[in-house]
């Protein structure tokens, strides 16, 4: 029988005890002790428990360790480790308008940064600096970098990127991503302009289904849009198409129709009727409705009433892109002028009729070019774009030789009266009698005076019935 004491004994020593073995591994607040931790907005959004332990080591200035699940505590008590570090939360606008309303006090209270996405190039030093910034992600990431003719192209779709001729891409995921893809077609450190070339072509081979049918659902004559002759009331509008999941917008022209009848002057929105129609588009309507009704200068309501639609558009439409191609739909309708089918349009305008800049213009002006090119060029066709857009383009390289070779136009302007000579080949105003104010005014005036008839009492209308018979 074997026999054993001790000469201090406690309830462990005699009893036993359960040994559990703690290990303690640092995250990255203990590794950033001193320095400054960067968080990802989202991801703290995502997790409210995350930040309120973020901020409350922050606010005691020391770390206690808890354990991950209430309902078993750590066997053992860790003493206090005591931190002094800098949070940063990088971030969208979006993100950070959430944690503002979520944090009023402490989002007052920090100190607000922003990175700038594009650099604006003013000098030859800008332009080397963003060339430098390519070769170092290029050389970061062991990816190829441009040589001296792959350049030119290389800037051409950073511009169509950024949607500025005066302003280049920093971020160094778009940048990535084109080197990256461009890579297996080169065999060297380096890639050439006809190599950047064919990874383009193919990237939108890719991405262009969707264009492609909607292209051929126009060709097939399934969506009516003419390119060619003239109607009354009729325009091509340009307009840039958007699907959730895709990742390339892209451009069609889009058919507004405008007819007038005897009214009181009512000017419907069948989009906004509809419920389809949102409030940008609504507004641009009622400024269009605001410049033409100031030009004309009537004493009176005018006599008639309009209805101005989006043909075959079964989706919502806003923004005010559209509102000078409605506007000289109205006045052709008004005016009883035609207009030419083989001209598209694009542009907002003002109460004044001055043409404001509108975004996606590539697109928009490729997706026409594509139609016309599609039916053969009539050496006619082209669009109108306002004149602050220029700065803007940045067109496939197909579109610029058709513009070379006349086969294709660009008209730039400021003023909706410059478009209306372009789409009718009749001034706005001006001297003499063959304008479309002076039409407008004289369909006016007829429709305004009083009918003879209705001078003489209804017996003697009937009696001028019966001597006629």
């Amino acid at each position: 029988m074997p026999l054993t004491g001790l000469n201090q004994s406690n309830c462990s020593a005699v009893s036993g005890s359960l040994r559990v073995r703690v290990s303690l591994e640092p995250g990255l607040i203990h590794r950033v002790n001193g320095g400054v931790l960067v968080l990802s907005m989202r991801s703290v959004l995502a997790q409210p428990l995350l930040w309120l332990r973020l901020k409350q080591i922050m606010t005691q200035g020391r770390f206690d360790w808890i354990s991950p699940d209430e309902t078993r505590p750590l066997p053992v008590k860790i003493p206090s480790l005591a931190l002094d570090f800098k949070l940063v939360l990088v971030g969208e606008r979006d993100s950070l308008a959430d944690f503002q309303e979520m944090e009023m006090d402490l989002a007052a209270a920090a100190i607000y940064g922003e990175f700038e996405d594009n650099l604006q190039i003013a000098s030859a030093d800008d332009m080397a600096l963003w060339c430098q910034w390519i070769y170092a992600i290029a050389a970061e990431k062991s990816l190829p970098a441009p040589a001296a003719d792959a350049w030119q192209p290389l800037i051409r779709e950073a511009v169509r990127y950024t949607g500025d001729q005066e302003m280049l891409p920093l971020c160094p995921s778009w940048i990535s991503r084109q080197l990256r893809e461009v890579a297996p077609f080169t065999e060297e450190g380096s890639f050439n302009a006809e190599q950047l070339q064919q990874m383009l072509v193919q990237r939108e081979w890719r991405e262009g289904f969707l264009a492609e049918r909607m292209q051929d659902e126009i060709l097939m004559e399934q969506i009516l849009i003419e390119t060619e002759g003239e109607m009354v009331g009729q325009i091509n509008a340009l307009s840039v198409i958007e699907f959730p999941g895709h990742p390339r917008a892209f451009g069609e022209p889009s058919r507004i129709s405008c007819v007038v009848h005897v009214g009181d002057g009512e000017f419907t929105d069948v989009e906004r009727k509809a419920e389809l129609g949102g409030n940008i588009h609504a507004k641009g309507m009622m400024i269009m409705q605001a410049f033409l009704m100031s030009e004309l200068q009537l004493d009176q309501q005018i006599p008639f009433s309009a209805s101005i639609t989006f043909e075959q558009s079964y989706s919502e439409v806003d923004g005010d892109s559209a509102s000078m191609a409605e506007l000289c739909a109205l006045i052709s309708a008004l005016a009883n002028v035609p207009i030419y089918q083989h001209i598209a349009i694009t542009g907002s305008v003002d109460q004044f009729g001055r043409v404001q800049p509108v975004g996606g213009l590539n697109e928009k002006v490729e997706g026409f070019f594509r139609i016309c090119q599609q039916r053969e060029f009539s050496g006619v066709q082209g669009v109108i774009i306002p004149l602050a857009n220029v700065r803007h383009l940045s067109l496939h390289k197909d579109v610029l030789e058709a513009v070379e070779q006349n086969k294709f136009s660009i008209w730039a302007i400021d003023d909706v009266a410059d478009a209306l000579p372009l789409l009718t080949n009749l001034p706005w105003d001006g001297e003499g009698q063959n304008t479309l104010m002076r039409a407008v005014q004289e369909r006016i005036a007829q429709a305004s005076a009083p009918d003879v008839r209705q001078r003489f009492p209804w017996p003697l209308r009937w009696l001028n019935w019966f001597n006629h018979n």
